[in-house]
């Protein structure tokens, strides 16, 4: 095991390997005009695209991404802004929040202090040292600027430049009381990757250090510019920046997924077309959507994993009957379109198909067309909706698709008893306990089939996540229950049903 010595000259010696890269990095052109140059800088205070692009060369294998430049934009016009700033693994958010955001309010004229929170103080010094690295050597900076360190050393936690930024280092929980450097007071405070595989284990230090984060060193910025950036991906149910967003839903979600369901990256000008499809068959889906997707795979308090059945399917017109239930969602913005495709099979519940996305209503009825449309002639899905007090909408959204693909589709519009959602869902858990309840095998790798178990997995009491796959294959399965013969069982799940309603 090394000594402490021994890890010191180990940083110090990258530190040192830093400084010479980045000294190598240079474009100077030494002939320009005075003129020219300030030209230059004015589109770097103006353009964050190209101030990344001129002054950081050795961190830009590829251009910036327009949600990379839309937070930077953000954080610049809001001198208050406390921001979540999640974005999924690879998307570069700790030199964003680290460097080239400090860095680029800075060049706009801010006097920036900067404190930069690590998990431990050494992790914190470590972060600190990539900032004051390109102080200290970047050509492009000292060209344009002149010599900037002045004072201090990262490896003391602190620096401060000749024009006026000063940078400072903290361990999570050390206290940050008093920290100012003559009149001036911390002005950004960015905590870095502060959730890691120990604590998100830990609900009471995730509890402590979200508490620290608001009580000790928010206070500690008391001017008028004031800023709060928690970079982190969200690879856990229970994070400190999940419980900042629980306890504080008017501060910025900054929220970013690597890729879409249809494996399209968020940023393409760094990530190939094809890039996260050879990522999940290498890693598996449930770890790609933890790391890159900021969707963690969910345990279950209720709802366990080894309740999801995987088999293979009898053939579909075995079925006695088959529902599909859509749980509708207007925009798609907070809540999720669900369409949960079911069928009963001698008393037993199969899990054959599924939609579940944050999209809007035209997009969930397209999908049943889709669906419909591949279905042997001989297989009769029953499609219902839930009834809303918006129907009209509803119904004009499914005849425009309706009329989009030369067919009806046989839907109905159904009343959902008005007892609590959570109950009605619970209800679901003795035919999981039973082995009732069976999944498609062909769909495991499907994402809106794994949405849908995520969000049934995380419904426990005070439960405060997506449930809207969950009510669907409530629906879907309370309808089926008319269907299973009851050989001595009452299939009734101990509420009133309201009568179905066809279109």
């Amino acid at each position: 095991m090394a000594s402490q010595r021994q890890v010191d000259n180990q940083i110090k010696d990258r530190y040192l390997e830093k400084l010479r890269l980045i000294a190598q990095s240079g474009h100077i052109n030494p002939f320009e005009s005075d003129h020219d140059r300030e030209l230059r800088i004015d589109r770097a205070r103006r353009d964050i695209a190209y101030c990344v692009q001129y002054y950081f060369p050795h961190y830009c294998s590829s251009p910036s991404a327009a949600f990379q430049q839309q937070l930077a934009r953000r954080i610049k016009k809001d001198p208050t802004l406390k921001a979540l700033v999640r974005w999924g693994r690879g998307l570069a958010k700790s030199v964003w929040c680290d460097i080239f955001i400090p860095f680029w309010l800075h060049l706009n004229g801010e006097d920036v202090y900067l404190v930069l929170i690590g998990n431990n103080e050494r992790k914190g010094q470590q972060l600190l040292s990539d900032l004051q690295a390109e102080f200290e050597a970047n050509p492009a900076i000292l060209h344009d600027f002149g010599e900037q360190i002045t004072q201090g050393s990262w490896e003391d936690g602190y620096f401060i430049t000749r024009s006026g930024f000063i940078g400072q280092a903290l361990g999570m929980g050390q206290s940050p009381r008093g920290l100012r450097y003559k009149n001036r007071r911390p002005t950004l405070c960015v905590c870095d990757d502060l959730d890691d595989k120990d604590i998100v284990k830990n609900p009471r230090r995730i509890d402590e250090a979200a508490t620290w984060i608001e009580q000790d060193l928010v206070p500690t910025m008391d001017g008028p510019v004031r800023r709060l950036l928690v970079p982190n991906n969200r690879y856990a149910p229970k994070t400190i920046q999940s419980t900042l967003q629980e306890r504080h839903p008017g501060w910025l979600l900054h929220e970013v997924a690597a890729y879409d369901t249809d494996f399209l990256p968020a940023w393409p000008q760094k990530y190939p077309r094809d890039y996260y499809v050879q990522l999940e068959r290498e890693i598996g889906r449930l770890a790609a959507q933890a790391e890159y997707n900021n969707r963690p795979h969910v345990a279950g308090k209720i709802f366990k994993d080894d309740q999801i059945q995987w088999v293979q399917l009898p053939r579909l017109n075995q079925f006695k009957h088959i529902i599909g239930h859509w749980d509708v969602a207007y925009s798609g913005n907070n809540d999720y379109n669900a369409v949960k495709v079911w069928g009963t099979y001698e008393r037993n519940f199969y899990h054959i198909k599924a939609f579940c996305r944050q999209c809007k209503m035209k997009a969930a009825i397209e999908w049943m067309m889709d669906y419909e449309e591949s279905l042997p002639d001989t297989v009769k899905v029953h499609w219902q909706f839930e009834s809303q007090f918006w129907n009209e909408t509803v119904l004009q959204t499914i005849q425009e698709v309706e009329k989009a693909y030369g067919r009806s589709l046989s839907i109905i519009r159904v009343e959902v008893p008005k007892y609590k959602k959570y109950d009605r869902i619970i209800t679901l858990q003795p035919l999981y306990q039973n082995s009732r309840v069976y999944y498609n095998i062909k769909e495991r790798g499907n994402n809106d089939m794994l949405e849908g178990i995520n969000q049934l997995k995380g419904i426990e009491p005070g439960y405060n996540t997506h449930d809207d796959g969950p009510d669907a294959d409530q629906q879907a399965i309370d309808r089926l229950m008319r269907f299973v013969k009851s050989d001595g069982f009452v299939p009734e799940l101990g509420y009133d049903r309201r009568p179905y309603e066809v279109l």
